[in-house]
């Protein structure tokens, strides 16, 4: 048997009195899509800081292809080695793309100078040699993030590495863009590249790998084949108990329960429209692919964008189009899409960020109070389970899944009377999703609507109700109980009557 990939055998990292990783490996053989998986703080992006050469194990070995890993320092041999295409975009955006593809590698001219020209032909060779239909010339702002990812899989593969580790890939992806990820790895793959996948969509796992690591609390538990691995199993190696997601059950809202939220011909100004009346209590589902104009309708729902058309009307009180803090004195809480981009500052403490947008709650005699802010961040740090050592503790230093948290910890600190959510659960562990969507059955006892918007089967199970998207039109609304075949077909626009 050729030798391995990669190798890790027996590492053990610790950061202080915190044991990262403990006497964790793993083994990728060449061709494999090899699955990475474990709740928020199983040591998995301890794993691929030593991977990837950016740490040093404290004890235990790597090898690449049979030899020993080299020196931290020797940055042009790890290149050569291995890359990691991470959730958060290493792209630059105020470059071009052939700009980012050759940073700081230029090719120079007689006189030293940057030649311009022959970068971006090389940039647009290396581009079409993997499939990438992207124009070198483009500003890296305008890119999509798949187009994102594709230009750093690109990159990656200039260097000479031909093992390549995907980092939660699909969190910010449509169905279609994930369909187009999944053949772009199998071409690949048939090209000779090794890909070491990491995700908390198991059922990914199951479509796209071949074999299956799990890490919990630090320790490599189990290695398998996909194949011979049943779901259960696979959750129940990942978080030491079985976990059961929340899920709806029928239930009739009396008519007199008053209408909380009344969305009235809004017309975005990507031509998506809603309307739609919710009670207290009722939470209602906005599922789509993409172009669906689902997170369009969103976002100028809670006042991120000015729609064309239409007016947006909370507890009585119609919502200035496009105003984010006339829609926070309205009542209106919201956890974004992206919360790396528009739901955090990193920098801040738990308490600082969680407590942000109501500084009327944490004030003493007109001024912040920190033991305020402090108390009321605790709270939020035990009702959602969001594992840090204090609410002082900087944001940046907690896994997706707390981060995510403390996303919706803010969003709740407000009391709102309209909880919005954006595909609250992407990229974060089955126990850390659980506790979002079980949060989200809290909110609605106490009379608070939810929309969630989303084309995650899981956060849609919680809906009462769901509608769906196709092309910026409501195509169907469904009540709980729906099957996945049903909800799948109505968001890709196939009537199963008509199959």
């Amino acid at each position: 048997m050729s030798p391995a990939t990669v190798e890790a055998a027996n590492v053990t990292k610790r950061f202080g009195s915190t044991v990262a990783l403990a006497g964790a490996g793993i083994v990728v053989r060449p061709g494999e899509t090899h699955a990475l998986v474990g709740r928020n703080g199983a040591g998995k992006s301890t794993l691929v800081s030593i991977l990837t050469g950016l740490q040093a194990p404290d004890e235990g070995a790597v090898t690449f292809d049979g030899r020993p890993a080299p020196p931290l320092g020797d940055r042009d041999a790890w290149r050569r080695l291995v890359a990691c295409v991470y959730q958060k975009s290493t792209i630059i955006p105020t470059l071009t793309v052939a700009e980012n593809l050759f940073l700081n590698r230029q090719a120079r001219g007689p006189a030293g100078l940057i030649g311009w020209g022959r970068m971006r032909r090389d940039a647009q060779r290396l581009l079409a040699e993997w499939s990438v239909d992207v124009d070198a010339r483009r500003p890296a702002s305008t890119l999509t993030v798949e187009q994102r990812q594709f230009v750093e899989i690109a990159r990656a593969l200039s260097f000479g590495a031909r093992f390549i580790i995907l980092d939660e890939p699909t969190a910010q992806l449509d169905a279609a863009g994930i369909k187009r990820l999944f053949a772009r790895i199998g071409n690949l793959r048939e090209q000779g590249v090794t890909f070491l996948y990491i995700s908390h969509h198991l059922p990914e796992i199951y479509e796209i790998c071949d074999q299956v690591t799990v890490f919990r609390d630090a320790r490599h538990i189990l290695t398998a084949p996909v194949a011979e691995l049943g779901r259960p199993a696979l959750v129940a190696a990942m978080t030491g108990e079985d976990v059961t997601m929340p899920e709806a059950v029928r239930r009739d809202i009396p008519p007199d329960v008053p209408v909380r939220l009344r969305v009235r011909g809004l017309v975005t100004r990507t031509s998506a429209r809603l309307s739609l009346e919710a009670r207290a209590g009722e939470v209602v589902g906005i599922a789509g692919g993409g172009g669906s104009g689902k997170v369009d309708v969103a976002e100028a729902v809670v006042g991120l964008t000015r729609p064309a058309a239409g007016t947006v009307t909370v507890d009585g009180r119609t919502l200035r189009p496009g105003s984010v803090p006339d829609a926070i004195a309205a009542g209106v809480g919201l956890v974004p899409q992206d919360r790396h981009r528009e739901g955090l500052v990193p920098l801040l403490s738990i308490a600082e960020n969680v407590t942000m947008s109501v500084p009327e709650r944490i004030r003493r005699r007109g001024l912040l109070s920190p033991k305020r802010r402090d108390a009321l961040a605790g709270r939020v740090i035990a009702e959602l389970s969001i594992k840090a050592d204090g609410p002082r503790v900087p944001v940046g230093d907690l896994s997706g899944g707390n981060q995510q948290k403390v996303v919706l910890g803010r969003a709740l600190a407000a009391d709102p009377k309209l909880l919005v959510l954006v595909t609250p659960t992407a990229g974060v562990d089955v126990r850390s999703k659980q506790t979002l969507l079980g949060a989200v059955e809290e909110v609605r006892r106490s009379g608070t609507t939810v929309l969630v918007v989303s084309d995650e089967l899981d956060d849609l199970r919680i809906c009462d109700r769901v509608l769906v998207l196709f092309q910026g039109r409501v195509v169907a609304e469904m009540a709980a109980g729906w099957s996945d075949n049903e909800l799948v077909a109505a968001m890709e626009g196939v009537d199963l009557g008509h199959v």
